[in-house]
This record gives C-alpha cells, sequence and structure tokens, in this order.
C-alpha cells in the first residue's frame, strides 16, 4: 500500500466515527501514508475483543503497513495493545485530535518512535468540536458538542477513556451547523458522551435546551435538529419547551435508562429511579403525543434477580419504548460493578434475548400504528429515508437523495415502514 492514504477503522459509537473524520483530515495534512489507523470501542470487553480480533484481521491483510491504535480502549488499556505484535502504535483519545500528534506520526514513518503516546485524560479541557464541520449520509450530518462524563456510573468504563466533560461552546456550534445547512444538509444531528451535561463547564452555565432554542433561533433555515442520546433526568425546562414548542426538533429521543429496577438503578449508580423515567416518558407524550422513545438497557447486572430483570422488562411497556439498545452485562477491570457478585453468563445471555424481543414486539406495534398515516421522510437514498420519529421507510418510487418528501404509509416489512409519495 505504498505512498497510499491511511485506512481508518472505527469501531464503537457515532462520536468515534465523528472523530475519524477529523482523523483523516488531520493525517492528510500532515502527510501520513501507508498506515492503519484503528479507532477502538471500550464499553464493554465484547468491544475489546472485537478491536483486538480487527487488528488481527487488519494486519494479516496489510502486512507492509504502520497499524496505529487509538480511541477508548487504547485509552484505558495501552499495554494490551502495545503488547500485541501486530500493533506499531498506540495514541490515546487527546492525543488523536491534536495536529501535532499526526506530524509526529508522519515524521517517524520510518517507525522511529516510542509505542504508547497516552497522557492522562482526566486533564483534558478542551474538545476537537472545531476540528470538522460534521459527517454522516448526504442527507444527515453529525456535530459534536460535548465530550467526557462527569458522573461514575459503577458499570461505565467511558469516563476513564474520555475524561470529564467539556463542552464546546454555542457560537461555535452554530456556525458549524451553518456552514453545514448552507452545503444542503437538511437535518443535524447533536452528539456527546453525556449530551445533557452540555454547558455545565461554559460561561453562565447554559443547559442543553438553551442550546438547542438558540440553534433553532439563529439557523431558521434548517430543516430538522435531532438529539442523540440524553440522561433523562438532567432534561432542563428549556428542553421540554422545546420538545412541546419546536416542530424542527425531531419528535425521537433516545435515553439513557439502563435498568428498570429502584435497587439495580442505586447499585449503578444512576441518578434516577423507575418513576423518574415513567414520569418523564408521560410528560414528553403529553407535550409531544407523536413522540418515540429508544432507550439503553443492560441485561444481567450484578446482583440482578429475576424479578429485579422483570421490571426492566416491564419498563418497556410503562415508557413505551420502540428502539432497544440491549446491552449483556461485561465486567470492566477497575469499575466497581466488578467487584458485586456476578450473574451467570447464560443467565445474562437470555435475559438479553428476552429484552431483544421484547424490543422487536414494541417495534412491530409502532410500525403497525403507523398505517394510513402521513409523514415526512428524509430521504438518505432514493428509496429509503427515516420519518421524524427515525422509523425507517422504503419508497415505492425513487426520490431526491438528501430531500424531504411527505408519503403516505402503506404498511411494514420486517422493522421498516413502507410507503408511497404523496402528489
Amino acid at each position: 500500500m505504498s505512498g497510499r492514504a491511511p485506512l481508518f477503522a472505527t469501531l464503537g459509537c457515532r462520536l468515534n466515527a465523528y472523530e475519524s473524520e477529523a482523523m483523516k483530515e488531520l493525517a492528510a495534512g500532515a502527510g501520513l501514508h501507508d498506515a492503519i489507523v484503528v479507532n477502538t470501542c471500550a464499553v464493554t470487553a465484547e468491544a475489546v475483543r472485537k478491536a483486538r480480533q480487527e487488528i488481527r484481521r487488519l494486519r494479516r491483510d496489510n502486512p507492509g503497513a504502520r497499524l496505529i491504535v487509538t480511541g477508548c480502549a487504547a485509552q484505558t488499556e495501552p499495554e494490551t495493545f502495545a503488547a500485541m505484535d501486530e500493533v506499531d502504535m498506540v495514541v490515546g483519545n487527546a492525543e488523536k485530535v491534536r495536529p501535532g500528534t499526526w506530524a509526529r506520526l508522519a515524521a517517524g514513518q520510518d517507525g522511529a518512535t516510542e509505542k504508547i503516546l497516552v497522557d492522562d485524560i482526566m486533564s483534558v479541557r478542551e474538545t476537537a468540536g472545531h476540528l470538522i464541520d460534521g459527517f454522516g449520509t448526504r442527507s444527515r450530518a453529525y456535530v459534536q458538542v460535548q465530550n467526557g462524563c462527569d458522573h461514575r456510573c459503577t458499570f461505565c468504563i467511558i469516563p476513564y477513556g474520555r475524561g470529564n466533560s467539556r463542552s464546546v461552546p454555542a457560537g461555535v456550534i452554530v456556525e458549524q451547523i451553518r456552514r453545514l445547512v448552507a452545503r444542503g444538509y437538511n437535518e443535524v444531528v447533536l452528539t456527546g458522551v453525556d449530551l445533557t451535561s452540555w454547558g455545565a463547564d461554559l460561561p453562565a452555565a447554559p443547559r442543553l435546551g438553551d442550546l438547542v432554542r438558540r440553534i433553532l433561533k439563529l439557523v431558521p433555515e434548517l430543516a430538522r435538529l435531532r438529539i442523540s442520546s440524553i440522561d433523562s433526568i438532567e432534561a432542563d425546562e428549556a428542553l421540554m419547551r422545546a420538545i412541546a414548542e419546536e416542530p424542527r426538533l425531531m419528535p425521537h429521543l433516545h435515553l439513557s435508562l439502563q435498568a428498570g429496577d429502584d435497587m439495580i438503578l442505586k447499585r449503578m449508580k444512576r441518578r434516577h429511579s423507575r418513576d423518574d423515567a415513567i414520569r418523564f416518558c408521560r410528560e414528553a407524550r403529553r407535550l409531544r403525543p407523536e413522540i418515540t422513545f429508544g432507550a439503553d438497557i443492560i441485561a444481567g447486572f450484578p446482583t440482578e434477580t429475576e424479578e429485579m430483570f422483570s421490571r426492566s422488562l416491564d419498563l418497556v411497556r410503562e415508557c413505551g419504548l420502540t428502539w432497544l439498545h440491549v446491552f449483556p452485562y461485561s465486567p470492566r477491570r477497575g469499575t466497581p460493578a466488578a467487584r458485586m457478585p456476578q450473574v451467570d453468563g447464560a443467565v445474562i445471555r437470555e435475559r438479553a434475548a428476552r429484552l431483544r424481543a421484547l424490543g422487536r414486539q414494541m417495534v412491530a406495534e409502532h410500525l403497525a400504528a403507523q398505517h394510513g398515516l402521513r409523514h415526512r421522510i428524509l430521504l438518505e437514498s432514493p428509496r429509503m429515508g427515516r420519518t421524524e420519529q427515525f422509523a425507517e421507510v422504503m419508497l415505492e418510487e425513487d426520490g431526491p437523495v438528501g430531500g424531504i418528501v411527505e408519503a403516505e404509509i402503506t404498511g411494514h416489512e420486517g422493522e421498516r415502514l413502507t410507503a408511497r409519495a404523496c402528489a
């Protein structure tokens, strides 16, 4: 692969994907070539295993390239990856978005540099929000507005990979979105590690709702604004008003709920109770009746009994959750939950399967309820797009990619709606 631009392999979340786009620009600007960059995830032990597997595959397929490992797993376990024969360099999460790192890597094309370049992530105060104007399909762009997390949930390794919470200033975000809209994007998604903590470290400590309303006011030509994942207990009054009053704020929220049993939530060191989650969903649905919810839920957290798990199943129904992200619990070394009494692995897998089955049932019920309704569809390809509630739709005829078309729902196949464009 002599003289070629670096190959990037991205694992994990949207924020990783955003940062991979930034790294591509930095690597190109530095003149780095003949390299493979693996941007890893550390959210579960399985994610780390998959990263190691991907590294070995990429080395087999590209024997002559330098292989650089970065991302959350590289930050939390640098020695693990440095010990792999396939790996030439391990780069931390803060270092990966600094131009000087890529200049250093390019200058060391002959390999004459130390193997681990990972510093203390907790000392980082800046974000990389200024690096790129977003990424995505031709129709939807993602904009990083926040990074890191100040909370310490007992199961979570991510703060040790991402550092403490820090926010991109609102003015920088607004200018980014203006440029994206000028380039033809109809939808922008705000993304971060702990999105509802946005603003706490900025002057006057604005809240996420203030940012949402500011964007919609100052960028009136933006057709659709979407929020990625939020912690419902931290939803502020301005955000709730925006849900009720701003039709350009999409009626879909992904909630970090994690469990439906109060004792498990307490052992997770979550900041909400079961009743808090139910109240939030009822209030948001009262303010915006068409709103849909996704949620993260962990199956088999340490000490979880069958009765405790059943409350997570019940919560899916009581909150009317549609799109579930189910995580079978896996212990992360260095977290308090790893030292708690563990649930048997077979039981964890069986509970995760039941949660996923319920999730599929909830999706089917949601899709069936859309039959005969009209939706505004943002097209991601000539015949595929998404509703404002983020359901996938297949159209009978081609439409303009990136455009928004009104369509009548005719049915559903699997987890996709079918529709015909309205005249």
